[in-house]
């Protein structure tokens, strides 16, 4: 059955030509130039890598500082007790704690777009690793998100620090702005993405890297672009 779609997305879509690689100036530009919303879209870069989501030694996974930060306010948690708890609070976490916090979650607690813990309360915040692991909100040591250095990880996540993890169908996304950042910050943005995407490549992972790339705005279609061509070698 066919998708029905709004007028302002039918008429953005007459600005990308279907099957087109764009440069990456050029696809912001276009994006650019689409209809606007009623708010500021985000603009999200989508890529298929050419690994295998089902091996556990292909998995991809990271985060990136965008150096413009993604205009986004970010709600931090912290799972942590004691002095690194205070820490955390003087450093501006809009929430912190550890028991207390865990039952709040199991209880259908979830408004908070990162989760921050101590290497000493991941015995805790393990117990949630069904709710927060499926949400891509589990504290992790490869995103220095499990850390002794709450300070740092909070003022990471507020300048606009971005997680990224290899769905099952070999797909990433990633918040890269919104629509409103001037061209040249979206551009340095994407780079920035792109090459953090590509430092976390696994050994195993063989052939072509980045199959494809895309970017888009909350509410249109997809402009594809040429992400190889934007690594630096």
């Amino acid at each position: 059955m066919a998708v029905a779609h709004s007028k302002r997305y039918q008429e953005a879509s007459r600005l990308v030509e279907p099957g087109k690689v764009y440069d990456l100036a050029e696809a912001i530009r276009i994006l650019k130039a689409m209809p606007p919303a009623r708010f500021d879209q985000s603009v999200e870069l989508a890529m298929k890598l050419g690994v295998d989501p089902k091996q556990s030694d292909q998995m991809v996974r990271g985060a990136v500082t965008l150096p413009h930060g993604t205009g986004k306010k970010v709600r931090i948690l912290v799972f942590a007790k004691g002095e690194a708890a205070e820490r955390a609070r003087k450093a501006g976490a809009d929430y912190v704690g550890l028991e207390d916090l865990v039952r709040k979650i199991t209880e259908g607690f979830l408004d908070f777009d990162v989760a921050i813990a101590t290497p000493e309360a991941m015995t805790e915040v393990r117990k949630l690793g069904k709710i927060l692991g499926p949400r891509g909100l589990m504290p992790n040591p490869k995103t220095g998100t499990v850390t002794d250095n709450v300070e740092r990880a909070i003022a990471e996540c507020r300048a606009g620090r971005v997680e990224f993890k290899l769905d099952k169908n070999g797909n990433i996304h990633l918040l890269v702005g919104k629509i409103s950042f001037a061209e040249s910050a979206l551009q340095e943005n994407v780079r920035a993405a792109v090459e953090a995407v590509v430092r976390a490549r696994p050994a195993s992972a063989k052939g072509r890297y980045i199959e494809s790339a895309a970017l888009s705005l909350t509410f249109s279609p997809s402009v594809r672009i040429d992400a190889a061509s934007l690594v630096k070698h």
